[in-house]
């Protein structure tokens, strides 16, 4: 194996300067949400090159709509395609799933960028860019690996199918597509910015409203009125409360380093609409965190049973209790045994690659990894290259050399789990 590594690691060293410049492709395209297909195409013809069996095709809303665990701010998709490439093995071997996104976030606040966010700027090792990190980088470190197997000689006796998917930050739908599409496998590996750790379970997470009444009175005299602002403090300490059970909870020595591994998170808040009025009502939007070995509709039923028990803490909520709503975006939580064999593999090819072990926790956020689990029975780990806290950041980036390590620890992965084909001599 000492000489097939070799091969992977020359392959990859050879063709670093023209793959950091299709990085930088990539980076230059502002591949945000409804605006995918031009780095599709561009995908799609990289994988041809490569030699993979293509298919690139319109997201299918009127099918996704109708699947539970569907989400998205849309439900037309023209302009924003799937690709899919499969590397056919000889049909022997166990196969696995490449998947990653190619949708980034908005660039925000151009003047808190020190150079152009669409540019991919090179500076100390560092590619710079809206998602360099989040999630074209680790994207980079699939294409390198699959061509590298092409590129030093060898076929595969599983099928190894690239997926390039689009909606991952809103929801899931591209990979939901892909699998509704038949694109399973044995297992899969998605490249997000783990920082070069390995995720075998990772949390799931859904969006929640919570409107909370009160009494409108003339500022003047509020105390006729009753607050629905004053009373949306009594409801969120109550929240922090839930919060910390259930993160008491969690015993798994893989959240030992994640000080609260299912958070309880209120993002937005929306009350009142007069400086001199009491407030008669507050809308307060958030997401919770969903372990991995919990189920979505079990979180939903704790929640809103504890929300229930407001009526004891303020006798105000009895006869005025808030409503809880649960709208918008999900993440179905993932996990993969960590005895399970793609796992020991991908081990021992970090440790042979870079010369240690490598550390092994939960993800504190979520993935595809979720979907491709729970609805594609493909069990599903995260590792990849780039830092997470650089995602959605400005002067988001990416260290190059840790896109050529993660390709060649994938490759090598990849190779192992599919098994070589040797013709009969």
């Amino acid at each position: 194996m000492d000489s097939l590594r070799d091969k992977i690691y020359s392959w990859l060293k050879k063709n670093r300067e023209n793959h950091v410049a299709f990085l930088q492709e990539l980076v230059k395209i502002p591949s945000v949400q409804g605006n995918e297909a031009e780095i599709q195409y561009l995908v799609a013809n990289k994988l041809k090159k490569i030699g993979l069996e293509v298919d690139t095709w319109e997201l299918d809303g009127e099918q996704l709509k109708k699947h539970p665990y569907f989400f998205s701010s849309r439900e037309e998709f023209k302009g924003s395609p799937n690709v899919v490439g499969v590397l056919k093995g000889t049909g022997d071997g166990p196969s696995i799933v490449l998947n990653g996104h190619v949708d980034v976030v908005p660039a925000g606040d151009i003047t808190q960028w020190d150079s152009d966010p669409y540019q991919g700027h090179i500076i100390d090792g560092k590619m710079y860019g809206r998602g360099t990190t989040d999630m074209k980088g680790g994207n980079l470190a699939l294409y390198l690996a699959v061509e590298a197997i092409k590129g030093v000689g060898l076929q595969l006796k599983g099928d190894v199918i690239l997926q390039s998917v689009v909606e991952e930050e809103s929801g899931g739908a591209g990979t939901l597509d892909a699998i509704l599409k038949g694109y399973k496998a044995d297992a899969a590996i998605i490249p997000e910015p783990t920082n070069m750790k390995i995720f075998p379970k990772q949390q799931g997470s859904k969006w929640f409203r919570i409107h909370i009444k009160g009494r409108a009175a003339h500022g003047g005299t509020r105390y006729y009125g009753v607050s629905a602002i004053e009373k949306s403090t009594l409801v969120l300490r109550h929240i922090e409360t839930l919060e910390k059970i259930r993160n008491k909870r969690i015993r798994d020595p893989l959240y030992n380093n994640i000080p609260i591994p299912v958070p309880i998170n209120i993002g937005r808040i929306e009350g009142g609409d007069w400086p001199s009025s009491v407030a008669d009502q507050v809308k307060l939007e958030g997401r919770i965190g969903i372990a991995p070995d919990e189920q979505i509709e079990e979180v939903q039923i704790e929640l809103e049973e504890w929300l229930k028990d407001l009526g004891s803490i303020d006798l105000w909520f009895r006869d005025n209790p808030v409503k809880l709503e649960w709208y918008g975006a999900r993440w179905l939580p993932g996990s993969i045994v960590e005895d399970h064999p793609l796992m020991k593999i991908l081990s021992n090819k970090y440790e042979d690659v870079l010369g240690k072990s490598p550390i092994i926790e939960a993800s504190p956020w979520g993935t595809d990894g979720g979907l491709l689990s729970q609805v594609g029975q493909t069990p599903s780990i995260i590792f990849g290259p780039g830092v997470s806290t650089m995602a959605h950041f400005p002067n988001e980036y990416i260290e190059l050399n840790k896109v050529f390590e993660a390709a060649e620890v994938i490759a090598l992965t990849v190779i192992e789990w599919c098994g070589i084909y040797e013709a009969d001599n």
